[in-house]
């Protein structure tokens, strides 16, 4: 184990490189890794969602791997149910003796590992939904701090959806004395995060798109539909899903579909660098590397934290 803490975090934007990094720590350490991406859960959606196996051969050695492939991509897949499965995940690893590495780029699912986040099956109230949708953000900044600070913590404040919806949970847990927190999180985690500047960015998720494509992501996609997956259901997995979903059904030209789906990546990609900071002003300590760091290098600093 590490000293202080009791698994690894490997983070970062899309395309910088956290599989492979966490796949050589799982190896140097023993470990076996936990996925924290909310479309690896899917079986079916390979290339869109970078699941990457081959990554997880290391040396010959076939790395252990959880929460990858565990439902069907027409089914919905919420957070409550990945706490439940983390849970389950993290601790089978460590009744065998192993490091949990827990990799992805998924902010609230990184989020579960140090919020209680008990409250996610609380149900819409859809009255009080209709009456807030009304109020403009800083009405709703105004009626969210007439709740207690234990209850409305975690929420996002900078985004008016995340508001109701901490407004919503909140006044339940008042009308139903549902004060009581979970018992302590099992997690204590170290935290990896990969750095690139926003032109490497660019580069290797223009790169990833043009290969993914050429490996045969429409062809993923075609395959997804005449299985019988909708193409509603493709434009709510997003990203790569929708934008082919868009060009298969003639709503966008081919160069449409290259170029409208990598702007959509880099935006995707810039939020999730935006949570991470967000992370480090709670108080995450996040310790950056560079991609052009060698993985040997990466992992022989880590072993001052190893017993």
């Amino acid at each position: 184990m590490l000293f202080n803490n009791n698994c690894i975090v490997v983070l970062g934007p899309t395309a910088s490189g956290k599989t492979r990094l966490a796949c050589r720590l799982a190896y140097q350490l023993n470990g076996e890794i936990i996925s924290a991406d909310s479309r690896q859960v899917y079986k079916h959606l390979n290339l869109g969602t970078g699941k990457d196996l081959g990554e997880y051969v290391v040396n010959g050695h076939q790395i252990p791997y959880h929460l990858i492939d565990i439902c069907e991509p027409s089914e919905q897949f919420f957070l409550h149910q990945f706490i439940k499965e983390l849970e389950k995940s993290f601790s089978y690893v460590l009744s065998r003796k192993k490091m949990p590495v827990i990799c992805g780029g998924t902010g609230m699912y990184l989020d579960a590992l140090r919020k209680d986040f008990s409250f996610t099956q609380i149900e819409e109230n859809d009255d009080l939904r209709r009456e807030l949708n009304e109020l403009s953000k800083e009405e709703l900044l105004l009626r969210i701090q007439h709740f207690p600070n234990e209850l409305t913590n975690h929420v996002d404040l900078n985004s008016k959806k995340r508001i109701i919806r901490g407004i919503e949970v909140a006044d339940y847990r008042t009308k139903n004395n549902f004060f009581t927190t979970q018992s302590e999180l099992p997690y204590k985690p170290l935290y990896i995060g990969i750095s690139l500047n926003n032109e490497e960015r660019k580069k290797r998720i223009s790169e990833r798109l043009k290969q993914r494509l050429n490996d045969g992501l429409v062809e993923e996609v075609e395959s997804l539909i005449n299985n019988g997956l909708s193409h509603q259901r493709l434009e709510i997995l997003g990203l790569e899903y929708k934008f082919v979903s868009l060009f298969l059904e003639g709503k966008i030209s081919k160069e449409g579909l290259t170029t409208q789906l990598q702007t959509a990546i880099f935006q995707f990609a810039k939020r999730q660098m935006t949570w991470f900071r967000k992370m480090e002003k709670e108080g995450v300590k996040i310790n950056w590397v560079s991609t052009d760091y060698k993985i040997e290098e990466i992992i022989k600093s880590l072993k001052h934290f190893v017993h």
